[in-house]
């Protein structure tokens, strides 16, 4: 496929040209005046090929407006690219397609697609770009707005099947747990299809993401008892550690001397009253009655 690269049309400043064919319509009107008085059948050899230059002259006017761009096209051969604003004049047989390089949303559709664990997901994007090449959007492609949706959806389908939903494993990435580096990921996917189009993606964003139907209560439970898991796994580190604490502090100190039965018993009691969900209600040993 041959690759057209954007490039500067040639145009003459349309202001001056303006007055031209003004001038030209103006000195027609006085040749026909001239033509009806001398009344000479010859005068009309000047007369129509001016008049038909003076109406062609018309079809070379166009406008640029602000961050957008002109497309000179002449029997189907690309002549260059006009971004400026402004008034100008081109060959008059030229077609001058408009190509508009403001930035543009484009919203996706909540797609269905399953995650890299096999749950079925929806997800949705937002995709947030630009034209910067007017001929490779124009001749590379058939539509680049269609072209930049159906890409669009394509690469949110592959960014969701290389992540997990979510994940508890604080070094493996997940859609719900890491949204910028998710953003990153798909804005170079993105990019790397709609380059052919001469597209510049400037951001792109996951704007839905959810679990399916099916399987969202399930989903739910299953997040709930992950969570419970992994704080319960907390709290139990962090229990032991207090209890070797005490334990160490206990013997630095010399406070009380602590076989290992008496060890065994006081880290169970510590472990029961810091792990348990619930208050626990201290039993003071006074000692025995008899000794």
């Amino acid at each position: 496929m041959q690759t057209i690269v954007e490039k500067s049309g040639k145009t003459l400043n349309g202001y001056a040209m303006l007055f031209g064919v003004i001038a030209l319509t103006i000195f027609n009107l006085f040749w026909l005046v001239m033509m009806i008085r001398e009344e000479d059948p010859a005068m009309l050899l000047v007369f129509i090929p001016m008049v038909v230059l003076n109406a062609i002259s018309f079809g070379g006017f166009f406008i640029v407006q602000p961050n957008e761009a002109r497309v000179l096209i002449l029997f189907g051969k690309y002549i260059g690219s006009v971004r400026e604003s402004g008034l100008f004049f081109a060959n008059p047989f030229a077609s001058k397609k408009h190509v508009s390089l403001r930035i543009h949303n484009f919203n996706s559709e909540r797609i269905k697609v399953n995650d890299l664990d096999g749950n079925p997901i929806e997800i949705g994007a937002v995709v947030v770009y630009r034209v910067i090449d007017s001929a490779r959007a124009l001749f590379d492609v058939e539509n680049y707005e269609q072209f930049v949706a159906i890409q669009s959806e394509t690469a949110i389908r592959a960014l969701a099947s290389e992540f997990s939903y979510d994940s508890h494993d604080e070094g493996k990435a997940s859609l719900r747990g890491n949204p910028l580096e998710i953003a990153d990921a798909l804005t170079k996917q993105v990019q790397t299809r709609l380059q052919v189009a001469g597209v510049d993606i400037i951001e792109a964003r996951i704007s839905h993401l959810a679990y399916a139907q099916e399987i969202a209560q399930t989903m739910l439970r299953r997040q709930q008892a992950q969570a419970i898991i992994a704080a319960r796994k907390k709290i139990v580190e962090g229990a032991v550690g207090m209890v070797q604490d005490a334990l160490r502090m206990l013997s630095e100190q010399k406070i009380v001397k602590l076989d290992e039965d008496k060890k065994a018993t006081m880290v169970n009691n510590l472990m029961v009253a810091l792990v348990s969900d619930k208050d626990m209600q201290p039993v003071i040993n006074t000692g025995t009655l008899y000794q």
